[in-house]
């Protein structure tokens, strides 16, 4: 029945009075007459390294993981943690080279950075650009997929439910990045709580199917009863290469995923931006450990649904159709709705937590980028309060029209996790070519950073397009396409990145070379080979993560 008990509703008060009551602590303690544009969107010196990683993983995780990635569960297998467990090792990397240099050049923004290293040309159009990319593809994502969940599971209409989460996420913006960052706090703990419970019931109910009960013992009859589900990297005729292309997860186009998202992205790094280096790198590392405990979370409950859905127990079969087909992205609600009063309270508490925190700390980057990047440039003497005061309307600006355009995008149909993975894959190559590049070749130039962002994103809609005209044409596509399930022709998407980025790079060193030759100067960051040294601490928790994936992924290769 999707209807929550009066006592699932008490835990899912708790929650709602303990984030709020601590936002408005965290507001009222950390206030102060002085505060200003920094404090508000970066909450400088405000946040420790254990608030960093939480905020890190309270924005990442959200109804595309658990909605869209327990649904990769249930088609896929375990394959789909690779999104997870690349982001482990990716936030390493982030750590030690790309924060020394934000933090080194004073830098607070993604735009704020390609001004300083290219100029305002390349700024302003990339600040556009990510401000609808953040709002029309991100923020509605989260909320309407969020919004579909949570009326699946409590029965409450779809349209209160957008509008509940939308507003509780603006009341927890509005207090700046320092109450978002330590509510953060409380979110993941109702997140991985939450989600544990859900984990832990899911993977017993399979057990207890099978006449035994435990989680190891149910652990041990998934493996047994759906071990294509547990294969890390697959082979060129799995029906998933497509969506996870073989040993691409490993040194291929996922890197380009990852670097770009942890990397070269307002939303997230942000988090970083406010802290010195020390706490910086030490809140990163947090959210590395806490990445690895992810698919557990969001990826075994897809996969125990599955063979639920196998057996058809407690009609999972039926519940599972959507017009006649079977829907993947069900799989996590109707988990959800088997719960026992209480703990369906808490893990509904658990997916809230999540989608509430994602959306605040999108719109949160959303205000950031208008203010600083867009808005401050119009208006150069502009006071700081003032800039805190448009941070504040732009907040209720994007959420407003994120609600009033989320229903129709076509996002439900898509699925929340390829509808977002397939709209930023298009530019990310590029992005990430101009600030890799723009970082560490002082030779860079901006007009080979406008050929990455521009050129980029022509070349991946020309590899998406090319195997289909191809074949058209009568001829045998190249080795890298394979046939989808329409049984036409296309280049897995991660592939298609890979080859992207490396021609923006060529591309970009051969303009840059020639611009050079013509003595165009080039304005280069401060770098040096120091900055790159990390703590005994560090290091060993670098070690300890690095250890822990090779491990995972020799297990399940």
């Amino acid at each position: 029945m999707n209807r929550l008990t009066n006592g699932d509703w008490i835990v899912f008060a708790i929650y709602f009075v303990v984030v709020a009551s601590y936002g408005l602590w965290v507001y009222w303690r950390k206030r102060s007459a002085e505060a200003g544009s920094k404090d508000y969107f970066l909450a400088e010196g405000s946040l420790t390294w254990w608030a960093i990683g939480a905020s890190l993983i309270a924005s990442n995780i959200s109804a595309e993981q658990f909605i869209g990635m327990s649904g990769s569960g249930f088609k896929m297998g375990l394959a789909i943690a690779t999104y997870e467990w690349m982001a482990a090792a990716t936030l390493i990397i982030v750590a030690i080279f790309f924060i020394p240099v934000y933090l080194k050049n004073k830098i607070f923004t993604m735009p704020q950075f390609l001004n300083q290293r290219y100029n305002g040309t390349v700024a302003m159009i990339m600040a556009i650009f990510w401000l609808l990319l953040y709002v029309v593809v991100n923020l509605t994502s989260i909320l309407y997929l969020g919004a579909l969940a949570v009326s699946a599971i409590s029965d409450v209409s779809l349209t209160a439910c957008i509008w509940g989460m939308a507003v509780f996420a603006v009341i927890i913006t509005l207090g700046g990045m320092k109450v978002i960052g330590y509510t953060d706090v409380i979110q993941v703990f109702f997140l991985i709580l939450g989600g544990l419970v859900t984990t832990y019931i899911a993977v017993n109910l399979v057990a207890e199917h099978y006449g035994q009960t435990g989680v190891l013992n149910g652990l041990n009859i998934m493996k047994d009863q759906a071990g294509d589900h547990f294969h890390m990297i697959f082979k060129k005729d799995n029906a998933n290469y497509l969506d996870l292309p073989g040993l691409s997860v490993l040194i291929g186009g996922m890197w380009i995923v990852n670097l770009n998202y942890w990397g070269c992205n307002q939303y997230i790094t942000q988090r970083a931006l406010g802290a010195d280096l020390k706490t910086a790198r030490g809140g990163i590392l947090f959210a590395a450990f806490l990445k690895l405990l992810m698919p557990v979370i969001v990826v075994l409950p897809g996969i125990a649904a599955f063979i639920l859905y196998k057996q058809d127990v407690f009609s999972f079969h039926d519940k599972m159709m959507v017009a006649g087909e079977v829907n993947p992205d069900r799989s996590y609600p109707i988990l959800l709705n088997l719960l026992p009063s209480g703990l369906k309270g808490l893990s509904f508490a658990a997916l809230t937590a999540a989608v509430v925190a994602s959306l605040a700390g999108k719109a949160n980057s959303i205000a950031t980028i208008f203010t600083l990047d867009v808005y401050k440039k119009a208006n150069p003497k502009m006071s700081d309060k003032k800039m805190v005061v448009v941070g504040k309307i732009t907040v209720c600006v994007a959420m407003l029209i994120a609600i009033l355009i989320c229903r129709h995008l076509g996002i439900d149909k898509k699925g929340g996790f390829q509808y977002i993975q397939e709209y930023t894959g298009f530019v990310s190559p590029g992005i990430f070519a101009m600030f890799i590049l723009g970082f560490f070749w002082k030779k860079t130039t901006s007009t080979a950073a406008l050929f990455a962002t521009i050129g980029g994103f022509i070349l991946s809609v020309g590899f998406k397009v090319l195997p289909t005209y191809v074949n058209l044409a009568g001829l045998e596509p190249y080795g890298f396409a394979v046939r989808n399930a329409a049984g036409v022709y296309e280049m897995p998407f991660i592939d298609r990145m890979g080859f992207v980025f490396l021609i923006c790079v060529i591309g970009m060193y051969i303009i840059s070379m020639i611009e050079n030759a013509d003595g165009k100067k080039v304005n280069g960051l401060e770098v040096d080979p120091s900055m790159f040294k990390t703590s005994k601490g560090f290091a060993i928790g670098t070690l300890l993560i690095s250890g822990i994936l090779v491990a995972l992924y020799s297990m399940f290769w």
